[in-house]
């Protein structure tokens, strides 16, 4: 039997690959755990129970908005159990805003909205909606409040109120009718589901605000300097003057925060104003802090405060 050894560059070269390889595979792996997360932050993928039978379908359509001068956002949907066989059944419309940094797809990845439809459903607990997720941004990490900003072709409210609520009323069967909406939202996207409703009083039955924050967040880049800007962007400053005309609508709001937010005492002042004002509200205060947990364990009693209230067909 016979030996041979390898010449010492090239056994450097197989162990230079071998390294390679071994880096790569981990890298991998990092990148595959570090995308997991992002998904699901930290929980397990989203999938109906078993007795569901019928299930909602998620698809998506680009709208280039006028708002924002043109530019194409991606809107995510999903479409309610029952959907495609009930051809002439029309639907009441939830629409969910991401926080900072953020994007719509956690509201069905981490938040689980369309498998607590789903179930909701099936125990006839609740009725079917439409649920609408707008891309509010230009990019994960780019922040602008959802809000019309001082640049021009940044009319992000506008770009929800108007845009997005056109376009989904002529592509879906929905209900056409502000009594048959609702908005909400968790965290930064909590704070805009208030100040566009008050800002548009008629458009949305229904208000949620998830961990949200009732006083505009200094960004420069959406406010500048302006600080009158600031003010009539800010909730616990604008609701009173709307006040008249959201009582006419029958407006609901419907808000909690965690015991450790941050932005706590704001939200239990913004609720001692509606309180004030005579508006209708649910407030609660949960424990936790900012975070998932809260929004995901909250997901089910967001859905029925929405279509409990909501006028169906």
């Amino acid at each position: 039997m016979s030996t041979s050894v390898l010449p010492a560059p090239r056994r450097g070269w197989l162990a230079a690959a071998a390294l390679a390889a071994f880096v790569a595979v981990g890298l991998v792996g990092t990148y595959r755990y570090v995308d997991n997360y992002w998904v699901y932050r930290g929980f397990a993928p989203p999938h109906d129970a078993a007795f569901v039978k019928v299930h909602g379908s998620a698809t998506q359509f680009v709208l280039a908005s006028p708002a924002l001068g043109g530019r194409r956002q991606l809107i995510d949907m999903y479409l309610p159990p029952g959907y495609s066989s009930h051809p002439k059944r029309r639907y009441p419309v939830l629409y969910l805003l991401h926080g900072f940094p953020g994007r719509p797809a956690a509201f069905l990845a981490t938040v689980r909205m369309g498998v607590v439809q789903d179930e909701l459903v099936a125990l006839h607990r609740a009725r079917p909606m439409i649920l609408v997720m707008p891309y509010g941004s230009t990019g994960s990490f780019t922040d602008k409040e959802w809000a019309n900003g001082v640049r021009p072709h940044e009319g992000w409210e506008t770009f929800l109120a108007r845009d997005v609520v056109r376009a989904v009323d002529a592509r879906y069967r929905t209900i056409r009718s502000g009594q048959s909406r609702a908005i909400a939202g968790l965290s930064e996207g909590g704070y805009a589901a208030l100040n566009i409703a008050i800002h548009h009083p008629g458009e949305f039955r229904v208000v949620e605000s998830w961990s949200g924050y009732e006083r505009a967040d200094p960004v420069f880049s959406v406010f500048g300097r302006d600080q009158a800007l600031m003010r009539k962007n800010s909730p616990q400053l604008t609701v009173g003057a709307a006040a008249r005309k959201l009582n006419k609508a029958h407006t609901y709001f419907w808000l909690y925060s965690g015991t450790g937010d941050r932005a706590l005492k704001e939200n239990n002042h913004f609720a001692r104003t509606l309180g004030r004002l005579h508006l209708p509200y649910r407030y609660a205060v949960v424990h936790g802090g900012h975070n998932w947990a809260i929004w995901r364990g909250r997901a089910a009693a967001a859905y029925l405060a929405a279509s409990k209230r909501l006028a169906h067909a």
